[in-house]
């Protein structure tokens, strides 16, 4: 098949395995820059350019889209959705994911475990929005962070109170969320390919760390999952639409918890940590669901 990994990073461990496992398994990979990419949107005849040129019929692309880059990287996968190519993630599945809030939402009305979460705009009552949520120690977030990035634990009622109003002064869009204490700064990021988790490895976070991202220092570990862990991870992917993806979840009393779902997840750490080809596994579900050397079904 010929395929294209959207990418602005050539370079990348997860860009340059996905190139090395594609080839191994005989398929064409183009890699294209995602904001170098342009669109002509015509009647019956919508194409993308790059470097000056129509770029050819790919049976597939997969979307390696950034967070900084979602609004436009999104666009250039939905122009390719309706030029009939397969992609890997849908253009709609990658905003759902995006946003925070959002994707929250959908879970909680899918009846997948999280963390309560609180959001509000101006509230009138801070302690109330904390109590809400169980009091002091909790989480709060930037709706836009990433990597670990705008997530600080406050510890008591009067540091968080502090923050909110902080972040609040700022028009910054935040999330207050229970924290998990007995998740002991680990959590399990489960890769879903499909319907199932093909790997899953446990990120502990450093010493005096409460954010297990590897980013952030955190070390990683093969993990067995339970079914319910599975099941949670698998149900998340399928309540946002998307195919290939990395569910964040943490150990609660209550059961597993949904931190986050990730569309472009890196390969480096779960491949490192499980020994399982990943990337080789992205291509398997495409040859299963992509129609080769045809005009796929637009959408």
């Amino acid at each position: 098949m010929k395929i294209a990994i959207l990418s602005r990073n050539p370079k990348l461990y997860s860009t340059r395995r996905l190139v090395e496992a594609g080839e191994a398994m005989g398929h064409e990979i183009d890699v294209i820059d995602t904001l170098h990419c342009y669109m002509d949107i015509t009647r019956s005849r919508p194409v993308v350019r790059y470097n000056g040129e129509q770029l050819p019929h790919y049976d597939a692309i997969i979307p390696r889209i950034g967070a900084s880059v979602t609004f436009y990287g999104t666009a250039i996968v939905r122009q390719f959705e309706v030029m009939g190519t397969f992609c890997v993630n849908r253009s709609d599945a990658i905003s759902r994911s995006r946003d925070k809030l959002r994707s929250l939402q959908i879970l909680a009305g899918q009846d997948v475990g999280l963390p309560r979460t609180g959001f509000a705009n101006k509230p009138d009552n801070i302690k109330d929005l904390i109590k809400n949520v169980g009091g002091a120690p909790v989480v709060i977030k930037l709706l836009e962070g990433t990597q670990g990035i705008g997530v600080v634990l406050a510890e008591t009622s009067k540091a968080a109170e502090s923050i909110i109003e902080a972040f609040m002064g700022l028009k910054a869009n935040i999330l207050v969320q229970e924290y998990i204490k007995e998740a002991g700064g680990a959590d399990i990021r489960c890769f879903v390919v499909g319907d199932q988790v093909v790997a899953a490895m446990k990120r502990q976070a450093a010493e005096g760390e409460f954010r297990s991202n590897l980013h952030r220092g955190g070390t990683a570990t093969l993990v067995e999952l339970s079914e319910e862990e599975q099941a949670t991870a698998i149900n998340a992917a399928k309540a946002l639409g998307l195919n290939v993806c990395g569910v964040d979840i943490l150990q609660s009393a209550n059961g597993p918890v949904v931190m986050e779902v990730n569309s472009s997840p890196g390969l480096e750490g779960i491949e490192m940590a499980t020994g399982k080809n990943v990337a080789g596994m992205i291509y398997e579900f495409i040859e299963q669901n992509a129609q080769p050397n045809s005009n796929n079904k637009k959408g």
